[in-house]
């Protein structure tokens, strides 16, 4: 008999990790193209392999070892219960962004708002705010035409309809009034580039990810150009990073002095959102 599914997954994610890399990643590569459950995989696993399966599992562990994302083998990512298209022009969604959507659609109505997402690469944020908030009026903005393109594809294939604009930060909106800016923006510092993941320095969008001063670039420019587009009762949602909480919030709290600036945690409990609100009333 040939060797058996679990026999050839164990071998390769045991190679994974003795290269240091993450062995588990194997298995969810191979689960996902095959469309198998965890159920499935305990009915499989003791079969004899077929040699499809076989060839595929060494080809994307060639990939693997080389730090190549998983989600970029598979050229999808799942976010915030839809399955976007992802490839080395956009970053890959992270969970952490599944929180900054939710926090917006929990604080917000269902009347109809105007929208804005900075940076939106695949469009994962605009594009769940727009299936959930059908009345919002939802642009999203990239300086990556490679990446609006993916970020357009998602949004026919999930039936959004989301305003895509080639663009700089909040320029196109020049002389518009918005109700919500929302955006991961670039905010890893030059200084922390040893502390990132090795598949993220080699293979992820560098302009996705890095800002100059600090990491602090991106926020000081959307600070500043909100202050002419924001109306008066409206709101900021951005992420940050995990140590940025304090001077994210400084910069808001500065060019909004009338509003109340938040920071609140992500689930693993690290700073990771910044929200510029109307100042509750006096009680």
């Amino acid at each position: 008999m040939g060797n058996r599914y679990f026999e050839v997954l164990e071998r390769a994610s045991s190679f994974l990790d003795k290269q240091g890399k993450e062995g588990y990643s194997i298995l969810f590569v191979f689960l996902e193209r095959k469309g198998w459950s965890k159920t499935d995989w305990l009915l499989h696993l003791k079969e004899e392999i077929s040699s499809e399966d076989e060839q595929q599992i060494n080809d994307d562990l060639r990939r693997l070892v080389q730090n190549y994302p998983p989600h970029y083998l598979l050229g999808y990512s799942d976010f915030y219960g839809h399955r976007f298209q992802v490839n080395e022009h956009t970053l890959i969604p992270r969970p952490e962004t599944e929180e900054l959507v939710d926090l917006c659609l929990k604080e917000n109505s269902t009347e109809s708002l105007t929208v804005v997402d900075v940076g939106t690469g695949t469009g994962a944020i605009a594009i769940s705010l727009k299936l959930d908030r059908p009345n919002w009026q939802v642009t999203a903005i990239d300086i990556s035409e490679e990446a609006l393109q993916v970020a357009e594809k998602n949004a026919d294939h999930l039936k959004a309809d989301v305003r895509f604009i080639y663009g700089d930060v909040l320029k196109p909106m020049k002389g518009q009034k918005i109700d919500i800016l929302i955006s991961n923006p670039p905010y890893i510092s030059n200084t922390e580039w040893n502390l990132m993941d090795e598949s993220v320095r080699t293979f992820e969008p560098k302009t996705a990810l890095f800002a100059e001063n600090e990491g602090l670039a991106i926020y000081q420019r959307l600070a500043e150009e909100a202050k002419e587009l924001l109306n008066p009762n409206g709101k900021i949602y951005l992420e940050i990073g995990f140590q940025q909480g304090e001077a994210v919030k400084k910069l808001f709290q500065q060019t909004f002095p009338q509003k109340q600036v938040q920071v609140a945690k992500d689930l693993a409990g690290n700073d990771r959102m910044v929200i510029v609100s109307s100042k509750k009333k006096e009680a």
